[in-house]
């Protein structure tokens, strides 16, 4: 018999609601607490919400940006990103990269004395470097795209609370959008906690943990509606559990082996996707969280229409199970 690696046992029969006060409790104040970081931290902009000035470098030799960010570490600057750029239709002699430079307090863009000492820098490191494109973004493109990132994250919520709605019922998708409401708001709340920076690769990221999040929430759903189905006298926490502790094992596989490429990516992805990677992981984490001890507990509180006996009796058994 062929040997197979399990994270968790074959059946399970695991009480999801044994402390239910504790772990909805939990999500709420988490919530709360998130908003307030927010408020009274602000989130740490990084150079796409703030403004400042990209810089656009060409060059026959390799573009090595530990180099370059070496060589620009002296000079006094505000954020500096640096990545390579790659395109097909690229020379073999052509190498690309981009700079991208925040403005300093006050300032609404670099200036060009600033510009003009991180290109004697660079040309230290390497004299054929070339600066075909320099391109300044001020505040008020910025605050443009803080407005389109917040609407890009509404504008997904909104899609999947109708899709859900469409494909269950509306209990779902209540559950559902607070769920992702709870993954998305406590990412941004850490994030506000230890200032880490805050671009457009992290609404990427907030985007993605949207999509990850209600792929999961929807397999335990579509168990849970076939199981409605199949079990019409048992009480619908008890079906709940049951549901759960079904698809517990591909809930667990999924978020270990995406978490173990995430891990992977911390280490080797470089500097340029490290916040991307690490709002992966927060979403990961807390959208299997939800998914188990928030989505189906909203569910319950509101109760599901099972056709065979009164709405009334699937009601209210949240708040009689105890904590």
């Amino acid at each position: 018999m062929a040997w197979r690696l399990r994270l968790v046992p074959e059946k399970t029969n695991i009480d999801f609601f044994k402390i239910q006060w504790l772990t909805f409790g939990t999500s709420i104040a988490a919530m709360v607490a998130s908003v307030v970081i927010i408020l009274v931290m602000g989130l740490n902009f990084g150079i796409d919400f703030r403004g400042g000035t990209t810089i656009r470098t060409e060059s026959t030799t390799p573009v090595d940006v530990g180099a370059y960010r070496e060589a620009l570490s002296t000079l006094s600057l505000g954020d500096v990103s640096i990545s390579e750029v790659f395109d097909p239709a690229f020379r073999p002699d052509q190498h690309v990269s981009m700079i991208r430079i925040s403005a300093r307090e006050g300032e609404e863009a670099v200036t060009p004395a600033v510009i003009a000492e991180v290109e004697t820098a660079l040309k230290a490191v390497d004299p054929a470097i070339l600066f075909p494109a320099v391109e300044s973004v001020g505040p008020k493109v910025s605050e443009e795209l803080i407005t389109s990132a917040l609407l890009s994250v509404l504008a997904g919520a909104a899609g999947i609370l109708f899709y859900v709605w469409v494909r269950f019922e509306w209990q779902f998708a209540i559950g559902t959008v607070a769920a992702l409401v709870h993954d998305v708001l406590v990412t941004v709340g850490i994030f506000s906690l230890f200032q880490i920076k805050f671009d457009l690769t992290i609404v990427a990221a907030l985007l993605t943990i949207l999509g990850y999040s209600v792929n999961d929430t929807v397999v335990i759903f579509d168990r849970l509606r076939e199981n409605l189905a199949k079990y019409k006298q048992m009480p619908l926490r008890d079906l709940m559990n049951l549901t759960t502790n079904e698809t517990l094992s591909r809930t667990v596989m999924t978020s270990t082996t995406t978490l173990i490429s995430l891990i992977v990516l911390v280490f080797f992805g470089g500097d340029v996707i490290r916040g991307f990677v690490f709002a992966m992981i927060l979403g990961v984490i807390l959208g299997s969280y939800s998914t188990l001890y928030m989505a189906k507990n909203i569910v319950l509180m509101l109760g599901v229409d099972r056709g065979d006996k009164p709405k009334k009796s699937n009601k209210g058994e949240f708040a009689d199970v105890d904590a």
